[in-house]
């Protein structure tokens, strides 16, 4: 995966536009499914394929994983959620920042309003 298809600007917008799908048809979850986050990027504002990035911010690894392994893409997830991470926090994550973390455990400080969904 071309890390260089998803600006920072869009990493944001594009998670925040995910959840709100996720949340909205499956409620607020630690995990969702692979299934579940490439049909809510699929119904997002965003037209490209980009639900690999999404999957690594609200999938867990091993349902990353096994979706990768069956499909025979090449996508790590470690690097891919830090890369969402890094441009969510807006380089602030690199201080706490855990692959073994759902989004909801994220540390409580001030997203740029990404998550203001859940309010």
């Amino acid at each position: 995966m071309n890390s260089c298809a998803l600006s920072p600007t869009d990493k944001k917008a594009y998670a925040k536009d995910v959840g709100q799908i996720l949340v909205h048809k499956h409620g607020k979850q630690k995990f969702y499914t692979p299934r579940q986050v490439k049909q809510a990027s699929s119904q997002s504002r965003y037209t490209v394929d980009w639900h690999c990035w999404a999957m690594c911010l609200y999938s867990s690894p091993a349902d990353f994983n096994d979706y990768h392994a069956a499909t025979g893409e090449k996508c790590d997830y470690a690097a891919m959620k830090a890369e969402m991470a890094t441009a969510l926090t807006d380089g602030a994550s690199e201080s706490w920042f855990d692959f073994d973390l759902s989004w909801l455990e994220w540390p409580d400080f001030d997203l740029p309003s990404i998550f203001d969904i859940f309010d």
